[in-house]
């Protein structure tokens, strides 16, 4: 977790302060299930929670224990027990190390995600905003990153506000998926600990019980999660490619808002470049990299191992601080983000009415020429407009094979823009719904 890209609230949820305290309720509310039952004194329950609902967890003296006891969770009750006196024997009873562990797990993972849907609400409020206001600034569709057809830069957010809709539904799954408590003890059996604890933890804690731990939460969970976050981060960096190679000099469509007293170059005072959007796309081939890592660790031997843990010490922390930092300064460039219609209008135009060919290729075949021969046909004077020849409208005109099935009227009826943007309120009612139209 690099501290230049943490936002403090993600980062808290992973602070040692925060984990410890995640732990400590765990605990005492499992001592609270055992006190219901009449396993364990409900005054010892009561000391449990007056003493260490107080405590300040001294994170030097935990360190400290492990270092001689080799072991986090013991180090951690060793402490605790400090803390409330005798009555701390009742804590932890027929309990082991992955209830706590995997229970807390799942808690960091709900916050953060959380946190994350906050992300892609702002992200999705400002890729609105921006579409509905260039819902019909008309500029050049690419495929190939060669001119097609004509578009709108409203449809284009639009589709990135599509995809990250769809992104926080697939979080709001994967963030359920992982809302779960196990403590079942030593190997998942219950034998030393009874299921209506396991459920008195959940409720507390605002999450589900796990039919079935086998002593660990099952790791098909975490890898479902951590996979949602790739996907995000991978919708991320396409929402960054496009702004990158519309910033390009040589197309200047959109780019990212440069400060006053910003610096882009060293050497070059002149540059301003698409350094957030270059950031968006590292961070999200970081997110990504955690992926694979989470898949391996659904295979554990038999009914638990930790060959998982040092894993997730890792990948908790680092995939989603690092995704909040991302989804953050993605809504920022979209926020700021400064649109050149009348460059996308000069683009358009630059190859001479060819992104019109298809019109003209159609209306060919309407008008009784095979599609082969009307392919030849735009495709002939398509090239010659390509090589600066003349604009495709007039070579069209001035080929009699061309005029004895189109009159020079119709040829420009095939050349309207409007023609291209005929359906852009039905799109935007299928993504925005009827309602949201407008500003």
């Amino acid at each position: 977790m690099i501290p230049r890209y943490a936002r403090p609230a993600m980062a808290a949820i992973w602070s040692p302060e925060t984990k410890f305290r995640i732990w400590f309720e765990i605990e005492a509310y499992a001592t609270d299930g055992l006190a219901e039952l009449g396993v364990v004194p409900k005054e010892a329950a009561a000391k449990v929670w007056e003493k260490g609902r107080r405590a300040q967890f001294d994170i030097e003296r935990i360190d400290e224990i492990e270092r001689e006891v080799k072991h986090d969770v013991i180090a951690f009750l060793t402490h605790l027990s400090e803390i409330v006196g005798p009555e701390a024997r009742f804590v932890h009873q027929g309990m082991t190390s992955s209830d706590v562990l995997d229970t807390c797990l799942s808690v960091q993972l709900q916050r953060a995600a959380g946190i994350l849907l906050d992300d892609i609400d702002r992200l999705l409020a400002a890729l609105k905003k921006r579409a509905l206001e260039h819902k019909r600034t008309v500029t050049i569709g690419r495929s190939h990153g060669i001119h097609a057809e004509p578009t709108t830069f409203g449809v284009k957010l639009a589709s990135f506000y599509a995809e990250f809709e769809r992104a926080k539904r697939r979080l709001i799954a994967a963030r359920e998926e992982i809302s779960v408590c196990a403590i079942s003890g030593a190997v998942g059996t219950f034998a030393n600990i009874d299921p209506r604890v396991e459920a008195h933890v959940a409720a507390k804690l605002g999450l589900r019980t796990e039919p079935i731990s086998t002593q660990v939460i099952p790791r098909d969970r975490h890898a479902a999660y951590f996979a949602t976050l790739g996907v995000i981060a991978s919708s991320l960096e396409r929402l960054a490619t496009e702004i990158r190679h519309l910033q390009r000099t040589e197309v200047l469509e959109a780019e990212e808002y440069f400060s006053a007293g910003q610096k882009g170059s060293s050497a070059m005072p002149h540059k301003r470049n698409p350094v957030l959007t270059e950031n968006i796309t590292g961070l999200a081939r970081m997110v990504r990299g955690y992926v694979s890592p989470a898949l391996e660790n659904v295979a554990l031997w038999h009914e638990r191992d930790i060959s998982h843990s040092s894993v997730e010490r890792y990948i908790g922390p680092d995939a989603t601080v690092t995704l909040d930092f991302a989804l953050a300064r993605a809504a920022g460039v979209i926020e700021k983000l400064i649109v050149y219609p009348e460059r996308m209008k000069e683009n358009l135009e630059r190859t001479r009415g060819l992104v019109h060919s298809q019109r003209v290729l159609l209306a060919l075949t309407q008008a009784g020429i095979g599609r082969e021969e009307a392919y030849r046909l735009v495709q002939r004077n398509a090239m010659r407009a390509w090589n600066g020849e003349g604009d495709l409208l007039s070579l069209l005109k001035a080929d009699a094979d061309v005029t004895r099935a189109l009159k020079p009227d119709q040829l420009d009826q095939l050349f309207d823009l409007e023609f291209h943007l005929k359906h852009v309120d039905t799109i935007f009612a299928r993504v925005f719904g009827e309602g949201g139209l407008t500003l």
